[in-house]
């Protein structure tokens, strides 16, 4: 069975790159997508202290068991884009997703939950989704070594509701033990202070497709799933765990929803900190900053460990790219300042 709806060709080049980049990071800024202060439970019209809030362990879900000898991680993700069209890609992203997040806490993903929502099994198409998305599941399970809890997919349809788009929730769940002293090898996803560099592990990417920006700020919803390849996946994400473990970086964040460029901001925000990036000459800017491809994380690395981990990526053959590095709060993009982290998030 093949699907009804195909995706457009799509073409970066159609899209104007802006003139002005400060005015696409205001406009995204007030997107509850991609703001860092997009916490729930938080509906104020105060801006929170972040040290008020809690640390970023938080949003890993991290919990010990009564007995003190674990901790457990788990991570929730959900996707709509393109299950109709490209079922198994869409799953394969999903987990991947999920599971590059709780890697960069330090954790060992375990198994993984799902759930079809809004599939109607009696209708062919929909079963064209159910099988593409199951198979998807199996792939991602099977690269990251995930087992499947309970059966492959669960469905749930309520035709009522009226026609919805289908969506794909994945529930992850991983371990982090505890050494000898007590203590757990893991970080989070903040960077520590000023003057530590700033690497991408990951490919660079001129891909701007289902992504934030291309949706709110240029206001196009139909294009293709972001660019996005299981096995360099595999490949960045076992390379995260080996820095970890060899504590060559000191923070470790997935690119996610806005781009290098929110997933930095969000990097800053908790210790107040910016930060001051080049971006790469064969790539389109707005792709470089604001892309959502695929198998790409954020770390963080000291002066002293940084000779150690350029080596290691090296020696590793996994695709990395120097950012720049952390500064005391300023946001610079290629020599021009951005202004500062608090008068950029106080103005949300």
């Amino acid at each position: 069975m093949e699907p009804e709806n195909e995706i457009f060709d799509f073409d970066i080049e159609q899209i104007p790159e802006p003139v002005k980049i400060e005015e696409v990071i205001y406009s995204l800024m007030v997107n509850p997508n991609l703001t860092p202060l997009n916490y729930f439970n938080d509906f104020s019209e105060i801006v929170p202290d972040p040290k008020k809030i809690g640390s970023d362990y938080d949003e890993s879900g991290i919990f010990e068991l009564e007995d003190g000898t674990k901790l457990l991680a788990m991570t929730t993700h959900a996707l709509h884009h393109h299950l109709e069209s490209d079922p198994q890609k869409a799953a394969e992203i999903l987990v991947s997703r999920a599971t590059r997040k709780m890697v960069c806490y330090g954790a060992k993903p375990i198994a993984v939950s799902a759930m079809l929502y809004h599939i109607n099994y009696s209708d062919p198409n929909e079963q064209f989704i159910a099988a593409g998305a199951k198979v998807g599941l199996e792939n991602a399970a099977k690269a990251y070594n995930l087992k499947i809890s309970d059966r492959k997919i669960r469905f749930d349809f309520f035709g009522e509701h009226g026609a919805q788009a289908p969506t794909m929730i994945v529930s992850i769940l991983g371990s982090l033990k505890k050494d000898k002293k007590g203590e757990i090898k893991n970080i989070t996803q903040s960077f520590k202070q000023k003057g530590n560099n700033i690497f991408l592990i990951g490919r660079i990417s001129d891909d701007i497709s289902t992504s934030d920006y291309l949706e709110f700020y240029h206001g196009i919803t139909d294009s293709p799933l972001p660019e996005f390849d299981l096995n360099l996946e595999t490949k960045v994400i076992s390379s995260v765990n080996s820095l970890i473990e060899n504590d060559l970086i000191l923070n470790a964040t997935p690119v996610a929803k806005g781009g290098i460029f929110f997933t930095l901001l969000r990097a800053c925000w908790l210790n107040g900190l910016g930060f001051d990036i080049t971006t790469a000459a064969e790539v389109r800017t707005d792709a470089f900053l604001f892309g959502e491809a695929m198998g790409r994380v954020v770390v963080g690395v000291s002066k002293e460990k940084e000779d150690e981990f350029v080596d290691f990526m090296f020696e590793s053959k996994v695709p990395f790219f120097t950012l720049g590095h952390v500064t005391k709060g300023e946001i610079r993009i290629d020599d021009e300042s951005f202004g500062f982290i608090d008068k950029m998030t106080g103005s949300l």
